[in-house]
Order: C-alpha cells, then sequence, then structure tokens
C-alpha cells in the first residue's frame, strides 16, 4: 500500500517545465505567466537551478480556465469563480469542474494529425489507445488515416482513463450512465426554468427592458448552474462510495 502511494505521489508530482505545459495545455508561455500574475494559477514548484516545475493540478486549471472563457466570462468573472472554489482542490476535482463547464460549451471538435494529438495528450498513443479514446467519443477517425477529430473538451479525461486500471467495457458502462443523468438533470432544470422563469417574462416580452434582463439572467445562470451541480455531485459521490465502503466492512 506504502508503495502505491508514494507510486502516486511521484506520478502526480510537478514534472513539467513551462514550456511543457504551455504545449499540453495548447496555449503560449506568455498567457501562461499571464494568467500567473493575475493569480489564476498557483505558482510552479522551483526545482534545482531555479526553474519551475507544473504539475497536473496547473494543467486541470488551464483547462478549466479555458472552459470558462469559452462561455464568454471575462477574466474578472473567472478569477471570481475560481476564488469561490477551495484552495485544496485536487487535479481530478477541477477536472470534474471542467467537465461540467464543458457541457454548456459549443462544439469544441478539432481536426489533428497524430503528432498534435499526442503532444497535446502528453504520450504516446498505441493503436489500442486510439481504439479506446474512440469508443469514448473522445476523437473520430477521419478519412485521412493520420488526421481524427479530437473532441478537445474531453481529450484530458480519455487520456487519464487509459490509465484507469478498470475494463474498458466498465468505463463506457460508467459513461452511459452518466450521459443519462446528466441530460435527464439538465433537461429538468431546462424544463423549470423555462416554466418558472421564462414564461413570466415572456408575458412581458413587449418590454424591452425586462427582455434585456431575461437575456442577462440566462447568461448568468449558467456558472451558478454548473457550481451547484459540481458541489450536488461531489457531496452524493462521496456519500455513496461512504455506505458502499462501511457495508463492506
Amino acid at each position: 500500500m506504502t508503495t502505491d502511494i508514494k507510486g502516486a505521489e511521484a506520478a502526480s508530482a510537478p514534472t513539467l517545465t513551462v514550456d511543457e505545459l504551455a504545449a499540453r495545455a495548447g496555449v503560449t508561455v506568455r498567457t501562461i505567466r499571464f494568467y500567473s500574475t493575475r493569480g489564476l494559477l498557483p505558482p510552479p514548484v522551483i526545482g534545482p537551478r531555479r526553474v519551475g516545475h507544473y504539475g497536473q493540478d496547473h494543467l486541470s486549471r488551464l483547462a478549466l480556465i479555458e472552459e470558462l472563457q469559452v462561455q464568454g466570462m471575462t477574466l474578472a468573472a473567472i478569477e471570481r469563480y475560481l476564488e469561490q472554489l477551495p484552495a485544496d482542490l485536487s487535479a481530478h476535482d477541477l477536472a470534474i469542474h471542467r467537465a461540467v463547464v464543458a457541457s454548456w460549451a459549443p462544439d469544441t471538435a478539432e481536426d489533428m494529425e497524430r503528432a498534435e494529438l499526442e503532444k497535446r495528450a502528453g504520450r504516446a498513443l498505441s493503436g489500442t489507445d486510439l481504439d479506446r479514446l474512440s469508443a469514448m467519443g473522445v476523437i473520430a477517425y477521419e478519412e485521412d488515416a493520420d488526421v481524427y477529430r479530437v473532441d478537445v473538451g474531453l481529450l484530458r479525461l480519455g487520456v487519464q482513463l487509459l490509465g484507469v486500471p478498470i475494463a474498458h467495457e466498465t468505463i463506457l458502462a460508467a459513461r452511459t450512465v452518466l450521459m443519462e443523468h446528466t441530460r435527464q438533470a439538465a433537461h429538468e432544470l431546462s424544463r423549470l426554468f423555462r416554466d418558472e422563469v421564462w414564461g413570466p417574462y415572456r408575458e412581458r416580452e413587449s418590454d424591452p427592458e425586462h427582455l434585456a434582463a431575461m437575456k442577462s439572467l440566462s447568461a448568468h445562470m449558467q456558472p451558478m448552474v454548473v457550481q451547484a451541480l459540481v458541489t450536488a455531485f461531489q457531496r452524493s459521490l462521496k456519500e455513496e462510495l461512504r455506505e458502499a465502503f462501511h457495508a463492506e466492512g
């Protein structure tokens, strides 16, 4: 057990240079330094020869910032959003936030050659890896054998799942469960918004001020709903896991 824990800690230790972090995140070094000065990214771990090293938490936070920008949030709004998050959030917690935010985003698919795909993935990808990513809906094979249609919003999560010692069928089944329940939650929230909020405003849609207020409310609801969903999911998951392990014990 101790060896496994040490191995996990070593795997998550900050090992990326700023150039490697920029390549993995698909941003420029200048952007990383700018985010750091704004307090959006925690400082790197300073190693030998005063070289800064970054880890998975930096990569996950950059991905979250990217998704929030896709939603049209300003840097000031992103700063406020990140300030509300617990300071000790792990890379996995940030990935959950990012995944939920991405569900509001438009299509983020890009065409990539294999070299670019592996650069963004941060590792070499075997034929089996590519097949698993395809089955998870992360990539799609194009007519050009060396070009892939990549869902950038799912890429990091998909690559992480490649290293999970769980049967491929189980991962796909879990994805199906998540998709079904998130669709249901989205449907119910949309219905509630339409009936309880949008409906009353439509009765006064001839008033330009009320229509503008409605549009503004719709735009600001997204980050609030995202935060509520993340919090509810995390609490529910912890309770379910606690009950399951206590029952076995």
